[in-house]
């Protein structure tokens, strides 16, 4: 018996289902070589500049000190001849949030000479040369010397996240948010940092430099180049939250003069209370660009 369908019947079931969607099958991930291979696994975090722990997608020694440095005359231009020697990758595996970081640590003897894995061997006798210390084989916690690598993102399964972009020391990802996403070849310094960052394993290091290693890999002109975008990105980190700082100062200032109109309540002393929130956030962010301690908050 063939069954009819009716119009209307027919709209709301018809014989004729659209097939199923499929889900896309997990992608096995791939071997990647990697400089960071043989260490142990840990939590990993690292100190920044104050010296307040966070966490960070790479591994760190735990003796790994960071200390208040104090530098003299002397000891400050030692510091910028050592930053000069370090192949400026900036990728923090010697335990510092950057090379400068780490070649203030050697200058004022903080830091041995033998945790900079991208510098190798050569870059320890280099270290060496100018801090008068004993050549030491390089620390194998901190890593191990391999062959310069670069980033290289599958484009067909980026999702624009960003966050390699955040990543990257030396801003040679470009992309934007839910856009595609790519690395600028000839800037990436192979820190290996926006690897870990990606949340669908995304990208990959390859090889660039066969199995020349350490600064056979590298050179004074690339280092010059890494400290300079650096140093850029750091201008840039520094400038966008400053305007975002300024730009929310000057929203809050501008709902706290027309607090009346810009609530819904009409209860007094809850305009009060929101009155006193607004002027509490405002006191804070101007003793943070300050650097004056901020009162106590007030409650809400």
């Amino acid at each position: 018996m063939t069954r009819r369908w009716t119009s209307a019947a027919r709209h709301l079931r018809s014989p004729r289902r659209p097939p199923r969607a499929r889900l896309r099958p997990a992608r096995p991930l791939p071997a990647r070589p990697s400089s960071l291979d043989g260490l142990a696994r840990r939590p990993l975090c690292r100190r920044d500049n104050q010296g307040v722990t966070v966490s960070a997608p790479f591994p760190l020694p735990p003796e790994a000190p960071l200390p208040e440095l104090t530098l003299t005359p002397e000891t400050a231009a030692l510091a910028a001849r050592l930053d000069a020697a370090l192949p400026q990758t900036q990728c923090t595996r010697c335990g510092y949030p950057d090379c400068q970081g780490y070649a203030r640590a050697m200058a004022a003897g903080a830091a041995p000479i033998n945790q900079c894995p991208p510098g190798g061997a050569e870059g320890i006798r280099r270290l060496s040369a100018l801090t008068g210390r004993p050549v030491i084989p390089l620390n194998p916690v901190n890593g191990r010397e391999a062959p310069r690598a670069v980033a290289v993102i599958d484009e067909s399964w980026c999702i624009g996240c960003t966050l390699c972009i955040k990543a990257c020391p030396v801003d040679t990802i470009v992309g934007a948010s839910k856009l595609m996403h790519t690395v600028i070849e000839a800037d990436c310094t192979g820190c290996e940092l926006c690897v870990p960052a990606c949340p669908v394993d995304c990208i990959s290091m390859v090889s660039v430099t066969g199995e020349a290693t350490g600064w056979n890999a590298w050179s004074p002109l690339r280092a010059d180049a890494a400290r300079e975008r650096y140093a850029f990105h750091r201008m840039r980190i520094d400038r966008d939250k400053r305007d975002n700082d300024q730009r929310l100062a000057e929203k809050a200032a501008h709902k706290l003069a027309d607090l009346e109109n810009q609530t819904l309540h009409t209860d007094p002393a809850i305009i009060e209370r929101k009155r006193a929130v607004i002027e509490a956030a405002l006191q804070r962010a101007r003793a943070q660009r300050s650097g004056a301690e901020p009162d106590d908050e007030v409650g809400q």
